[in-house]
């Protein structure tokens, strides 16, 4: 049997590189207090050698885990992988692994991934979290927390506004004629839910619109689908759904009831994640999910370098991207007036 080569060692990283085995060892954990030169020196020598840091090691000399939590509310949602992909990359650069958790919309579940990960993380980014704002500070004050999607005064937050967006589409709808629409709502504790439906009713008072609110458990393609026939009840011309797996749903139960998009519906997506893959292609808000995935891992990475996590608020603006879902309000569909089920083939 042959016997197994040593390890590397940082002792031989530092001597192969010149330099202490202190700067080695900052080299993985605090680069920022060594010249970038140095750094790239070590780092070198390390993948040269084949040195890989003890992580065990590393966290009981410093405290350390090189860990951070990732918490969505579903993974299978396409709004969240772009997200984690960015984070993840950062975290890469970075020398970090990401513990990846996916709550399936349970503020219980989400409570108990939380909690299990507190000790095996450095810190927790939590991505439109459901839980009550006190669970959220609970958390907070157990690890160092940052939030996405999630307006918590005090914890250090990256909001993505599609409320400018939404307003946007309201006034784009109001100019193609249509004077009743639908929100189709997502989950109750989401903030996005809250701020999208908001701008809807707002920018519709302006213009002088009616809205009709039909809420969705949960924002699943199913969902949008079996929401077809209320939306189909109101009489109205056109729908703004919470996002794009919901406003598919809706095209998909349309179809099945025999009306076209957006021939007798217009409708209206968020978050721009499946926009060019529908057919026909969906009009929706824009995406600023690899952005706000980059900015939440960034500021847990400045806490650890410097020490300070402060009330930091980071707001991502959005706007309309028109596709072909949306059109003047048909003639045959009169606002206020449901219309009978056409006899589909």
């Amino acid at each position: 049997m042959p016997i197994p080569r040593a390890k590397p060692t940082i002792s031989q990283v530092a001597e192969v590189a010149g330099v202490s085995r202190a700067s080695v060892s900052r080299a993985f954990t605090n680069p920022h207090m060594l010249g970038e030169a140095t750094v790239a020196r070590i780092l070198g020598v390390a993948e040269d050698i084949g040195y890989v840091p003890n992580r065990t090691a590393r966290a009981l000399s410093t405290g350390r885990t090189g860990n951070v939590a990732l918490v969505v509310p579903d993974i299978a949602n396409p709004f969240f992988p772009p997200l984690i992909q960015a984070a993840q990359s950062l975290a890469d650069k970075s020398d970090f692994c990401v513990f990846l958790g996916s709550s399936g919309e349970d503020p219980a579940q989400e409570d108990k991934l939380l909690s299990r990960f507190a000790d095996q993380v450095d810190g927790m980014i939590l991505v439109s979290s459901r839980l009550p704002e006190d669970r959220i500070r609970h958390h907070a004050d157990a690890r160092p927390l940052v939030l996405v999607n999630r307006d918590v005064n005090g914890i250090p937050r990256v909001l993505i506004d599609s409320g400018v967006g939404v307003a946007q589409a309201v006034s784009h709808l109001a100019d193609l004629g249509h004077r009743r629409i639908v929100y189709l709502g997502g989950p109750s504790q989401s903030w996005s839910n809250r701020q999208r439906s908001a701008a809807v009713h707002k920018s519709a008072r302006a213009a002088e619109m009616v809205v009709e609110t039909i809420n969705a458990l949960v924002p699943t393609h199913e969902a949008g689908r079996q929401a077809a026939g209320a939306i189909r009840e109101t009489g109205a011309t056109a729908v703004i759904a919470f996002d794009d797996l919901l406003a598919q749903g809706v095209m998909a139960g349309l179809s099945e009831l025999g009306l076209s998009v957006p021939g007798d519906l217009s409708v209206v997506g968020c978050d721009d994640v499946l926009g060019a893959a529908t057919y026909p292609a969906l009009t929706t808000v824009s995406n600023r999910s690899v952005e706000a995935g980059e900015q939440a891992l960034s500021l847990l990475l400045d806490h650890f370098r410097s020490g300070a996590l402060g009330d930091v608020r980071f707001l991502m603006d959005t706007h309309l991207v028109l596709r072909a879902t949306t059109a003047a309000r048909s003639l045959g569909r009169q606002a206020g007036v449901a219309q009978p089920v056409r006899k589909g083939a």
